[in-house]
């Protein structure tokens, strides 16, 4: 009988600090061939506001399932979340429907473990102090993912709503208050940008050499949040060259305007973890654009699931 997992029973299962490894093991099979996975179908709904399709089958861990989502920047008014998903998970042999999963927050662990994994494999090993810009929701998740990764010793926090910005450094020791976005990048080593911006919230002159940046927002083609001089500049991975170069407005904009080339883009992140990429110097700056994959979702499904399963959790339904 299919099962039903809260979000509820979902947290209490998945770890950032173990979902870290399983992501890096994904995005290197997804980047080897090993999964099948087309590049989401996505329809607007609304002023910014969009539907998705990701489905992904990923032999290598038993897995075959498809997120569905919703993009609503709206809700965040209507005291609801911005993202919403539920995920299918079918058995790869048989087509059975084995669980149907609140999405929300597996959508919200999975990027930021990814965004650990870059971390990992493209900072500098010296980085130690991190900006983030934003306090919402991902904000919080890659407080939490980039430390399982990096011994921060100072994190700087920028938003553009203050009330918000205070209540999010008071509930977590080592977060500080910065004044502006400039400040809390100048002088970072890794760089956050988890804002809902659909226009640069960052500008290159603020980035110094040898910084590691992370864009996690504008997934769509009309859609900017980093300035274009810094994309440039950057040495650019991503998590998928064919969605990139379909949804990533940062980067179909640069290419459209003539900044550079689809060659431009040096790696995907599963091509950086197998060995095939890496950073060149200290100090180049680094970029990981993330769109977020279906595998990311599926994998950290599969996971919760099973984890769900050994210890009862979950309501049957049929």
């Amino acid at each position: 009988m299919p099962v039903w997992l809260s979000e509820d029973d979902i947290r209490s299962v998945l770890s950032p600090l173990e979902l870290v490894d399983v992501m890096e093991t994904a995005l290197a099979d997804f980047s080897a061939g090993l999964v099948v996975q087309p590049v989401r179908t996505a329809i607007e709904i609304g002023e910014r506001s969009f539907f998705a399709l990701m489905p992904a089958l990923y032999r290598a861990q038993g897995v075959l399932g498809a997120k569905l989502v919703t993009v609503v920047p709206g809700n965040a008014a209507r005291a609801l979340n911005t993202h919403l998903a539920s995920i299918s998970l079918l058995d790869p042999e048989t087509g059975e429907l084995l669980a149907l999963l609140d999405g929300r927050y597996i959508t919200e662990v999975r990027t930021a473990t990814a965004s650990a994994v870059s971390v990992r494999h493209l900072a500098r090993k010296d980085a130690r102090v991190l900006a983030i810009l934003g306090s919402g929701v991902q904000a919080a998740s890659h407080f939490e993912a980039l430390r399982c990764v990096r011994q921060f010793t100072e994190v700087r926090v920028w938003s553009p709503n203050r009330e918000h910005l205070l209540a999010f450094v008071d509930a977590r020791p080592g977060a500080s208050a910065s004044d502006s976005a400039e400040k809390a990048v100048r002088g970072a080593d890794v760089v956050v940008v988890a804002t809902s911006a659909v226009t640069p919230a960052i500008q290159s002159e603020w980035v110094n050499d040898g910084a590691h940046v992370i864009g996690i927002g504008a997934c769509r083609p009309s859609q900017r949040e980093l300035d274009p001089a810094l994309v440039t500049r950057a040495a650019l991975v991503v998590d998928s060259r064919a969605a990139a170069l379909q949804e990533a407005g940062d980067i179909v904009q640069c290419i459209a305007e003539g900044r550079f080339t689809e060659a431009h883009i040096r790696a995907e992140l599963g091509q950086v973890v197998g060995g095939r990429a890496a950073r060149r110097s200290n100090e180049e700056v680094t970029l990981f654009k993330s769109l977020g994959l279906a595998v990311e979702d599926v994998v950290a499904a599969g996971l919760a699931y099973r984890r769900s399963r050994e210890k009862g959790l979950g309501k049957g339904f049929s």
